[in-house]
């Protein structure tokens, strides 16, 4: 079901965030995201350029590479439109995430390597729903392997989401021993 309407209003800013995934021939994995910010009217940005209605303020792209095992072997980032004519140079700020593991930790690996001053905005925000892309391009490859488990053998997934609360039916149905709480009605 699509939002309601909402009272008349006059649209002002558009982000357009495009992520796919893909299968590599080699065997890898690219894990790619395209974001482009525009305006409704004229700004004037960095070093007083004009940007015009319509064309992209930030246009920015991300390419992770990743084997089986989400662990990242190759970033490749550009900046094809900025505000700022030194902003293209925070692309090269992403080679620090090569040898992390996509899983538990990436949000704080990421903060820790591009956080604040270390890196672009933009090209971090992009970095978490790219993880969550990477999940579902690998569904395949990893639906056979056995579910990730804490150190008391509870699958991670439990209470990672409203449907995998604890209490909830998909973990009685899934995980019976770790459900804790009613039976449903």
């Amino acid at each position: 079901m699509p939002l309601p309407p909402s009272v008349p209003r006059d649209a002002l800013h558009l982000r357009r965030i495009e992520l796919r995934g893909y299968q590599r021939a080699d065997g890898l994995f690219d894990i790619e995201a395209h974001m482009v910010d525009t305006k409704t009217e004229a700004i004037t940005v960095g070093g007083g350029r004009v940007v015009a209605p319509g064309e992209p303020i930030h246009d920015m792209s991300i390419r992770l590479v990743l084997d089986a095992d989400l662990l990242v072997t190759d970033v490749i980032a550009c900046t094809d439109a900025s505000p700022h004519g030194i902003c293209p140079d925070a692309t090269g700020t992403l080679q620090c995430l090569k040898g992390v593991r996509i899983g538990p930790g990436w949000s704080k690996a990421i903060r820790e390597r591009l956080g604040g001053r270390k890196g672009c905005t933009h090209l971090t925000e992009l970095l978490k729903p790219l993880a969550t892309v990477a999940f579902q391009t690998l569904w395949k490859v990893r639906e056979n392997q056995p579910a990730a488990v804490d150190s008391a053998g509870k699958p991670r997934k439990i209470d990672s989401c409203y449907a995998y609360a604890s209490d909830r039916e998909i973990v009685q149905v899934r995980w019976s021993m770790h459900f804790d709480g009613s039976p449903p009605r």
